[in-house]
C-alpha cells in the first residue's frame, strides 16, 4: 500500500529536520566553545595570578620568606647540626611536591598550558638547573662564609645580562647598567670583611653561578611568554629536580645520615624548614614571573644589606664602617634601579595595552588562540 504526504505533513517534517539541524549546530558550537575554554583556561589562570599577585606583592612575599628561611636553616645547620645540605634540599622538594599533590587532588592547582607550547627539553633543562642551583647554593653555604656566598652571587647579575643578550637579544639600558654596577660594588664592599672560604666550597660557588642565572631566566621567560603559572611550572619540574638531587646526594653529602638523631624536635625543625622552602620556591617563582631575572637578583642583594644593617641597629653587631657604607651604597643603587623600572613601565604601559588589545581583537577575528605570541620577544630592559 502507498501513502501520500499532504503539504501540511511535508512542512512538519521539514520543520522537524530544521529543528534537529539547529540542535546539532548548537551542540557543535557548545563543544567548540568548551574546547576553546579548556585550551585558554591556563591563560586565564595566568591572568588571575597577575591580578592577585603583582610585582610589589610577589617581591615582598619572597623577601619575607627568604629572611625567615635564613634563620630557620641556621637553626637546622648549627643547633640541630644537620650537616647534609643536599639531603635538606631533597627534603624541601619532596615536601613541596607533596603539598602540590594535595592542591591537585582538590583541583586547586592551576592547569598547565598546552603541551605544544613548551618543549619537554625546556622543562627538563629547568628541572636540571634547579637541582644544581639550589643544591650548590646549600653546599656553598656549608663550606663558605655568607660574605663569600654573596660575592659569588654578585657574578649572577652580569651572567644574566650576558645570557639574555646572547639567547634573546635582550638589552639593558645604560642607566640601569650603571645602577646595577653601583649595587654590585656596594654589596662587595659590605661583605668584604667576611670572605672566609674553603677550596672545595669556592669551586662549588663558582659552579653555581651559571645554573643560577639560567634558572632565573627560564622561570621568568616561561611564565611571561608561555602562560605558565608558578605552581603549574613547579608541579611539572619538581620530579625532574628530585631525580638529579638524588643523584647528587652520594657525591656532595658526607656519610652518616642514618646516625643522625631523628627525634621529634629535630624533625619538626627540618619540616618547618621544608615548609618555608616550598614558600620560598613559590614566592621566588611568582617574583620572577611578575618582574625579571635581574630584578630578582637585586631583591636578593637588598635582603643581604637589610640583614646587615638590621643586625647593626637592632642587635648592636658592628660589621665595620666600610661594610655599613657599602650597604647604604648598594641600597641607593637599588633605589635608582627600581625607579628606572617603574618609569619604564609607566612609559610603555599605554602603548603595550593598546597593542595587546589590537592583537587580541585581530586574533578573535582570525579565530586565533595565540594572540600573545612574541609579545615580549623584542623587549629591552
Amino acid at each position: 500500500m502507498f501513502s501520500f504526504l499532504t503539504g501540511k505533513d511535508a512542512r512538519k517534517i521539514l520543520k522537524r529536520k530544521d529543528s534537529d539541524a539547529g540542535e546539532k549546530g548548537r551542540a557543535l558550537e557548545d563543544l567548540r566553545a568548551s574546547i576553546f575554554n579548556q585550551f585558554n583556561f591556563s591563560d586565564s589562570a595566568k591572568r588571575q595570578q597577575r591580578r592577585l599577585c603583582g610585582p610589589a606583592t610577589a617581591l615582598t612575599f619572597n623577601f619575607v620568606v627568604a629572611v625567615g628561611i635564613i634563620f630557620v636553616n641556621k637553626m637546622v645547620l648549627q643547633t640541630v647540626k644537620f650537616k647534609f645540605p643536599i639531603l635538606l634540599t631533597l627534603i624541601h622538594y619532596v615536601v613541596s611536591w607533596f603539598l602540590m599533590a594535595i592542591l591537585k587532588a582538590f583541583s586547586l592547582l592551576p592547569p598547565s598550558p598546552s603541551s605544544k607550547s613548551t618543549r619537554m627539553s625546556t622543562l627538563f633543562t629547568l628541572g636540571f638547573v634547579m637541582s644544581l642551583s639550589t643544591g650548590f647554593a646549600n653546599v656553598s653555604l656549608k663550606y663558605n662564609s655568607i660574605g663569600f656566598y654573596q660575592m659569588a652571587k654578585i657574578a649572577v647579575t652580569p651572567s644574566i645580562v650576558f645570557a639574555e643578550f646572547v639567547l634573546y637579544r635582550k638589552k639593558v639600558s645604560l642607566p640601569k647598567v650603571l645602577a646595577l654596577t653601583v649595587v654590585s660594588v656596594g654589596v662587595a664592599v659590605a661583605t668584604v670583611t667576611d670572605l672566609q672560604f674553603h677550596l672545595f666550597g669556592a669551586c662549588v660557588a663558582l659552579a653555581w653561578i651559571v645554573p643560577s642565572a639560567v634558572n632565573k631566566i627560564l622561570w621568568s621567560r616561561l611564565q611571561q611568554q608561555e602562560n605558565w603559572t608558578a605552581l603549574s611550572l613547579m608541579w611539572k619540574t619538581t620530579p625532574i629536580t628530585l631525580i638529579f638531587l638524588a643523584a647528587m646526594l652520594p657525591c656532595l653529602d658526607p656519610p652518616g645520615v642514618l646516625s643522625f638523631d631523628w627525634n621529634l624536635s629535630n624533625t619538626l625543625v627540618i619540616f618547618g624548614s621544608a615548609i618555608l622552602g616550598f614558600l620560598l620556591q613559590w614566592s621566588g617563582a611568582l617574583a620572577l614571573g611578575a618582574t625579571s631575572a635581574i630584578s630578582h637578583v637585586v631583591l636578593g642583594q637588598f635582603k643581604t644589606c637589610v640583614l646587615l644593617l638590621g643586625n647593626y641597629y637592632l642587635f648592636a653587631s658592628n660589621p665595620g664602617t666600610i661594610s655599613i657604607f657599602g650597604a647604604f651604597t648598594a641600597i641607593g643603587g637599588m633605589s635608582v634601579y627600581t625607579y628606572l623600572n617603574l618609569n619604564q613601565q609607566s612609559n610603555k604601559g599605554s602603548p603595550r595595552q593598546a597593542s595587546v588589545l589590537a592583537k587580541s581583537k585581530l586574533g578573535k577575528e582570525n579565530g586565533s588562540t595565540n594572540g600573545n605570541d612574541g609579545h615580549y620577544g623584542a623587549e629591552s630592559v
